[in-house]
């Protein structure tokens, strides 16, 4: 359901499916504002993005899929030197990217990926609203 940047595809969209996923989301959002990010489902994330070497890795990716309403984390990737690792994640609905940083605060954390999946949930909405105006068209 997402491109190769981790933007829905516009081919098939089903605006029921894409309120799924920004839910799902957004509880994921509240989670990491409100849990400690050890006990989050994104510890994964920064424990990659906070104890990667950066000299070999740029960015840490999790994998989101949403499964009967829930976010799940499937995996965690890292960018080296410009080339995926060769992890290979299958029905992923969305993503989040940080870039590695040794030493980073799990409150910066929390907020710089906190912004980055409010975006995803903004792109989500917008396109089920969409959808929803072309049925309406139809």
């Amino acid at each position: 359901m997402t491109s190769d940047a981790g933007q829905p595809d516009d081919a098939g969209i089903d605006p029921e499916r894409c309120d799924e996923i920004a839910d799902a989301t957004e509880d994921l959002v509240i989670e990491l504002r409100d849990e400690p990010v050890t006990e989050s489902r994104l510890e994964g994330l920064f424990d990659e993005a906070t104890t990667s070497d950066p000299r070999i890795w740029n960015t840490v990716t999790a994998f989101i899929d949403v499964e009967d309403g829930e976010a799940v984390v499937t995996d965690e990737s890292k960018l080296a030197e410009g080339k995926w690792a060769p992890e290979i994640v299958e029905d992923c609905d969305t993503m989040v990217t940080i870039d590695v940083q040794p030493g980073l605060m799990p409150d910066d954390f929390a907020y710089l990926v906190g912004r980055e999946l409010t975006d995803r949930i903004e792109e989500f909405r917008e396109r089920a609203e969409a959808a929803r105006d072309d049925r309406w068209r139809e």
